[in-house]
C-alpha cells in the first residue's frame, strides 16, 4: 500500500503523487475516524456519557487538549488512562501516514540523479 519508489529511479509524476497523497490522507482520516469511535464508545458504554459529550471527551483527548469529563467509575478511569497514552502514539502515527508522501517526494527530489532526471 504504501510502496515507494527507490532513490535511483525517476521521481514519480504529478498525477501519481497527488493520487498517492490523497490514498495516505485517507487512510489518515480512517485512523481518525476509528479512533474517535474507540473513545466514543469508551465513554459513553464505561462512563454513560451521551454520544455528544462521548464524541466532545475524545476529541479532547485525541487533540492532545486534555479530558473534560472526570471518569467516575474505576473502568472509565483505566479506560481514560489507556486511550490517552494511545492518543499520544496514534497523532504521531497518523501524521507520518498522512505526510509519507510529501517526506518522501522532498527527499526522493534531494537524491535524485541528475544523470536520471525527473519524470513530471
Amino acid at each position: 500500500m504504501f510502496s515507494f519508489e527507490h532513490s535511483s529511479m525517476a521521481v514519480i509524476a504529478w498525477p501519481l503523487f497527488l493520487r498517492r497523497l490523497v490514498r495516505s490522507g485517507l487512510v489518515g482520516i480512517a485512523l481518525v475516524l476509528a479512533s474517535m469511535a474507540a473513545g466514543m464508545a469508551g465513554y459513553h458504554f464505561l462512563e454513560g456519557l451521551a454520544f455528544v459529550d462521548s464524541f466532545e471527551n475524545a476529541a479532547m483527548i485525541l487533540s492532545g487538549m486534555g479530558p473534560l469529563w472526570q471518569p467516575q467509575t474505576d473502568a472509565g478511569k483505566i479506560f481514560a488512562g489507556i486511550y490517552a497514552l494511545y492518543s499520544g502514539l496514534a497523532v504521531i502515527v497518523i501524521t507520518g501516514v498522512a505526510f509519507a508522501p510529501v517526506i518522501h517526494r522532498f527527499f526522493h527530489l534531494l537524491h535524485v540523479d541528475d544523470s536520471g532526471g525527473e519524470s513530471d
